[in-house]
């Protein structure tokens, strides 16, 4: 059914889709809520690296302080899959015949 090229071509495509995921991990977007009160820091896998919490808002009730680091995941994450599809996008039209 597959010939050996074809094969090949899988095969290398996995390969380059490995090295995307690996650049992925390094590429870091950001979230912010409540004027950068609260930051969440976000790789291009969408795996969370880090989340800041100011002091002043250690203050406030539990319930505010959840919708506010909700939003900031949220926001941080919306920018990942930005990246995310866009290198996935450059990858398939690199693996394009033609190309």
């Amino acid at each position: 059914m597959f010939g050996k090229g074809m094969m090949e071509k899988l095969q290398a495509m996995q390969g380059q889709m490995e090295q995307i995921k690996q650049r992925l991990e390094t590429i870091i977007v950001s979230g912010e809520a409540e004027n950068g009160k609260i930051k969440v820091q976000i790789n291009g896998n969408r795996k969370i690296t880090d989340i800041h919490i100011d002091e002043s808002l250690m203050q406030e009730d539990a319930e505010e302080l959840q919708e506010l680091l909700m939003i900031a995941v949220n926001r941080a994450i919306s920018q990942a899959d930005n990246v995310n599809n866009s290198e996935m996008q450059g990858a398939a039209l690199g693996m394009m015949p033609n190309s």
